[in-house]
């Protein structure tokens, strides 16, 4: 109750610098089934660490899982970018994990550094290589994770 009520409180003091933006805040079970339920309600989410990481798993479920959800944490001077699932121990070295979320993080930090062709290339590679189902087979292809990686940058050497 300290901490959290600490954080809101800080939340709801600096909201008064936003006056267009109405302040709400919920119960993280009860943010976890609006993000999923109706993630387009929300432009921003301001929570802490561990919420974050719930609510991003949670908000995975509705793209696909956490193989396609990336991942920024912006401040005012840095950002920190990484796929929502981690480093995914228990797959590690098996050419399975899919590497969307990665590539889309990839193109995250891309744009959060200005490269917006870079960012957009990549972008319209990796879609067509969702498209045709040059994936691993967690989304119905039988790629390894390098051979779909491959997939992206032959698209981007074209």
């Amino acid at each position: 109750k300290l901490t959290d009520g600490q954080f809101k409180n800080i939340f709801y003091d600096v909201s008064k610098e936003y006056p267009d933006i109405t302040p709400e805040d919920y119960y993280i079970d009860a943010m976890n089934m609006y993000i999923i339920t109706k993630p387009e309600a929300f432009d921003v989410v301001v929570t802490s660490n561990l919420f974050g990481d719930i609510l991003s798993d949670g908000a995975a479920g509705t793209v696909g899982g956490l193989g396609m959800a990336p991942s920024a944490n912006i401040g005012d001077e840095y950002g920190l970018f990484e796929p929502v699932h981690g480093s995914a121990p228990d797959i590690a070295g098996k050419g399975i994990a899919n590497p969307t979320a990665t590539i889309l993080t990839g193109i995250l930090m891309l744009r959060y550094l200005g490269e917006e062709k870079a960012a957009n290339n990549v972008e319209i590679a990796l879609e067509e290589v969702l498209e045709r189902k040059l994936t691993t087979p967690d989304l119905g292809g039988s790629l390894t994770t390098y051979g779909m990686a491959q997939e992206v940058i032959k698209r981007l050497d074209s």
